[in-house]
């Protein structure tokens, strides 16, 4: 069998500087897909990143061993066979079932895009061929390929994000899938896109009427105690990597603008609605139509106040490295108010149950103070490290003090003290520490992400993290 092109290239790509593994498209060519041109990533235009700064070791450190596990021992005791049409058995069309494994190729892709694979429980190619099957049978097995309603998936609450991991892993292992696998990857991305188009400014039609707000503007409370923040910037997510992979396709425009309105909707305030302000294109007091945080940056979801939902801003703060993949800047709306959540996660006291009081990020500790309890667990460091990278990287943390960059150390050091305590790269042991059954993959699809970033703001060519 002839070698991987990423593995054959990797003496070219070490000579060269470039990126590494699915760096293997240096030349500025186009690839057809689905009737659409997918524009592959251009590395030799981006130059490279080392990680040999802290924060860049921290988080290597983190991707490198995540990574190991999942390809590893995960896949292997959950993969066992394949299925006669050729495709693994995923075992189901559920949340376990096609989030897990497209969370897994987002961090095995990462790391073997970046040269931060660590080969000691699985070859490179092995993991090449493993990461491969995962992103080849989730694109087929989704409803834009697949006419079998029994073992297709798509087209639900939360199959955007679900697509767009598992379309960023294949837009990283781009030169590893053939024809139909481009196609299949292209199509389903295209489908999940095109459906969160459509709908008024209060609901997506193509999410089974899911609502953009947790309370309107006349102040009715819509979903109670669950802000829709979270699921405004996932959806945005698909939108913004379909417009980077497709960037001729017809409807590009529209994922363009639609991802924009939700990125404002995910973090949209009270104050907003009176804001004159207006951001890429669009005036906040003329177009929103509800908020989904507080004033102060907080927010609901699980019937409380909830750090874990702040921080899943990081979605939003994402696309800087989307765009920048591309070449391009990204929208400003992604950090819209991000500086707000912050500061609340930073320097906002709540009451403590002795009378005293705490901030969220607690003076001279790792820990999370959780001003109503967290129903997810107890431990949950590099959600929060991850954050503050995240701020750090995109300048979000201006005038809160401590500064991000602190507490990204902190926070990072103890997901580290976390994964030692095992040999094969993950970092959870009792099941009370991350109640999540993803917990693992969660890990990764961070990691993954995060290193991307910082490959984007840390360079050899400059900070490519740009916003329009």
């Amino acid at each position: 069998m002839p070698a991987s092109p990423l593995l054959s290239r990797r003496r070219f790509l070490h000579a060269a500087g470039a990126l590494g593994a699915a760096a293997a498209l240096a030349d500025p060519c186009v690839a057809r897909a689905a009737g659409n041109v997918v524009r592959p990533i251009g590395w030799r235009d981006l130059g490279t990143y080392s990680g040999t700064d802290p924060a860049g070791r921290r988080v290597k450190a983190i991707l490198a061993g995540s990574s190991r596990y999942l390809i590893g021992p995960w896949y292997a005791g959950t993969y066992t066979r394949y299925l006669p049409d050729g495709y693994i058995d995923l075992k189901g069309t559920d949340e376990r079932a096609i989030r897990l494994p497209a969370m897994a190729a987002v961090a095995t892709a990462t790391a073997l895009t970046t040269r931060t694979y660590d080969e000691r429980a699985l070859s490179s190619a092995n993991a090449i061929i493993r990461t491969r099957n995962l992103i080849r049978t989730l694109a087929a097995r989704h409803r834009a390929n697949n006419p079998d309603t029994a073992t297709r998936w798509g087209s639900g609450w939360q199959t955007a994000l679900w697509g767009y991991y598992t379309a960023l892993a294949g837009w990283l292992l781009w030169d590893e899938l053939n024809a139909t696998e481009r196609d299949q990857l292209s199509s389903m991305l295209i489908w999940e896109a095109d459906r969160l188009t459509t709908g008024n400014g209060i609901y997506l039609v193509g999410t089974s009427g899911h609502q953009l707000y947790m309370t309107r503007t006349n102040g009715t409370v819509v979903s109670p105690g669950d802000s829709k923040a979270e699921e405004d910037n996932w959806s945005a997510a698909a939108l913004s990597l379909a417009a980077v992979m497709m960037p001729a396709h017809p409807n590009v425009a529209r994922w363009k603008r639609r991802n924009v309105e939700l990125l404002l909707a995910a973090a949209a305030c009270p104050a907003d609605l009176t804001s004159n302000k207006t951001i890429n294109g669009i005036r906040l007091s003329s177009w929103l139509q509800g908020t989904n945080i507080a004033n102060d940056g907080t927010l609901q979801n699980h019937a409380r106040l909830h750090p874990l939902y702040m921080v899943a801003f990081d979605q939003s703060l994402y696309q800087g490295f989307v765009f920048g993949l591309a070449n391009q800047a990204a929208p400003r709306a992604a950090l819209h108010n991000i500086n707000r959540t912050y500061a609340a996660l930073v320097s906002k006291p709540f009451p403590l149950p002795d009378g005293g009081t705490s901030f969220i990020y607690r003076s001279n500790s790792a820990e999370i103070y959780y001003p109503e309890g967290n129903d997810w667990g107890t431990h949950f460091p590099f959600y929060f490290g991850n954050f503050d990278l995240l701020v750090t990287l995109t300048g979000q943390g201006t005038g809160i003090h401590p500064a991000a960059a602190k507490w990204e150390r902190r926070h990072n050091e103890s997901q580290l003290a976390l994964m030692s305590r095992f040999a094969d790269g993950r970092t959870y042991g009792a099941s009370a520490e991350n109640t999540y059954y993803g917990r693992e993959h969660r890990i990764g699809a961070m990691a993954g992400q995060a290193y991307l970033t910082l490959f984007l703001a840390r360079n050899t060519m400059g900070n490519r993290l740009r916003w329009r």
